[in-house]
Order: C-alpha cells, then structure tokens, then sequence
C-alpha cells in the first residue's frame, strides 16, 4: 500500500516559492504542461525550475539529445518558468531547499531511483517533509517516445537530411548504406505511387459505376415516361381519325340526301299547264261525257 503524506500549508505573505527539475531533453509540450501546472499550484506562485548539466545527465540518465546549454534556454523561453537554475542537483537537499527558499518540490507521482543505486525515491524526502506538490504527466508524449519516432523512422531522416545538404559523414553513414537507403527509399516512393494510381482508379471505377446505375436509372424513367406520351398519343391520334371519318360519313350522307331531292323534283308533270293537251284532246272524250 502507497504511503499517504500530508502537505504544509503555503504561506500567504508572500509568493508561493514552487520548484521544478527535470532533464528536459527536445522540450516538448508535455514539459510546458508540467511546468504550467506547477505554476498555477497556488494564486499567486513563482516557479524556479532545475536542469541537470550533460554530466550528471549522462551519468544517471543517459545521452541526451540537446547539451545542456541548449536544454537551460529552452527552459528560458518556456512563459510559465520565473527562474532557471542550472547546474541542478540529481537529489533534492535540505540544503538546496533552503538556499533557494523553496516551499514546494512540484513532480508527477511516480517513484524515480535516486543515485544510490537502491531503487530508492528521488522525491522521498521532499515528500517526507510536506513538500511535495503533484502534478500530472501528459499521456502519448515524452522525450523517449519522440527518439522512439526518429528511431523508427530512421532511414527517412536519414535520406531528409541527404536531400538537405548534410554529407554522409555528418550522418556517420557509409557510401555504401548510403546508396542502399536511395535506392530503398526509391522502391518506396515508386510503390506509394503505385498505391495511388490504384486508388484514383478504384475512385474512377465506382464514379463511372454510379454513373452508369443513375443513367440505368435515368434510362428506364426516359423509357417509361416516352411509352405513356406514346400510348397517350396513339390514343388521341385514333380518336381524333374516327372522329374525322365520322364527320366525313356524315357528309357523304347529307350529299346523297341532296341529290335524291333534287331527282324527285325532276319527275313531277303538272298537266294542267301543257297547252298541248287543251288543243289535242280526244273527241271521243267529249262525246262520252256528254
């Protein structure tokens, strides 16, 4: 079971003197987290933040890739910091403390092995003393991950900086990985493009695909809209052609009517206006009325 520790109370006369260290190696956001944490601890803090030297680095640590001179101005240039102390202790001391007038050694929870070789807590006695202030780490970023990422990709940086103007021997390469790399890095580039004119093809394939369903689909709208206009058409043609003959019948039919008219006119006699007949009457006719 963790141990519980009880933290002093700040004191409210003055600022609140917060202490930071670190290595701070390729200063990254995570760091200024941190940093910006120990900051706002209290209303009104000033912070003064450690930075090991290469010495003591490399010693318990391991290389690093900035010196220390560029790792103290890059704390410099950090807006949360108020002071940098170079120069910084491996161990916090009681001596250190009180010559820096410090109230609080500000740190994530986790135990780190101080230079004893024990396995024991740096911050054990600063924690001891109630003066352990707590910060929290930022999770997906450390100094280890981003070497990691050089690392990983290492044969990339190493042609970058080729490209770049550095000669083979800045980057402690042979002539002949060097030629390796180019011609690796030339299959890749060349199997990427490969991948891409894949994909825009597969990207023009389902385009004509859905251009061809809209068009099937466009097509049989077309179609049967025609068939209805045509069925519609043929309709009002076959009416309207009936209805002519119709009109033509009826026509016919009244000439026909006419002209049966006009032949009984023609065979009507009236022979009480014949003078012919007054004048050539039968004798014989007379006599028998008589």
């Amino acid at each position: 079971m963790a141990k519980v520790y009880t933290m002093n109370e700040p004191p409210t006369d003055r600022p609140v003197r917060v202490y930071a260290d670190g290595i701070y190696d390729l200063f990254h956001f995570g760091h200024a987290r941190s940093l910006e944490q120990a900051k706002k601890s209290f209303p009104n803090t000033y912070l003064l933040v450690g930075c090991c030297n290469d010495e003591v680095t490399h010693k318990f640590k391991g290389k690093t890739v900035m010196t220390d001179t560029e790792r103290y101005e890059s704390l410099r240039h950090c807006k949360w910091v108020d002071e940098v102390i170079p120069d910084a202790p491996w161990v916090v001391t009681i001596e250190f403390l009180d010559k820096h007038r410090i109230d609080y050694v500000a740190h994530d929870s986790l135990p780190y092995a101080d230079a004893s070789g024990a396995g024991k807590d740096v911050y054990e006695f600063v924690k001891s003393i109630g003066k352990f202030k707590e910060t929290k780490r930022t999770e997906g970023i450390s100094t280890s991950d981003v070497i990691m990422r050089i690392v990983k990709d290492y044969n990339e940086y190493v042609i970058r900086n080729l490209d770049r103007g550095y000669s083979r021997k800045d980057l402690g390469v042979s002539y002949v990985k060097e030629k390796r790399l180019r011609v690796n890095m030339g299959l890749k580039k060349l199997r990427e493009e490969v991948k891409k004119q894949q994909e825009k093809v597969e990207e023009k394939m389902q385009t004509v695909a859905k251009t061809r369903n809209m068009w099937v689909d466009n097509a049989d709208r077309m179609v049967a809209g025609f068939l209805e206009m045509f069925e519609e058409g043929c309709h009002k043609m076959g009416t309207a052609i009936r209805d002519r003959i119709q009109e033509q019948l009826m026509v016919k039919d009244k000439d026909d009517f006419d002209d049966d008219d006009d032949e009984d006119d023609d065979d009507y006699y009236d022979a009480s206006t014949d003078e012919d007949y007054d004048k050539g009457y039968d004798k014989r006719d007379i006599d028998v009325k008589e």
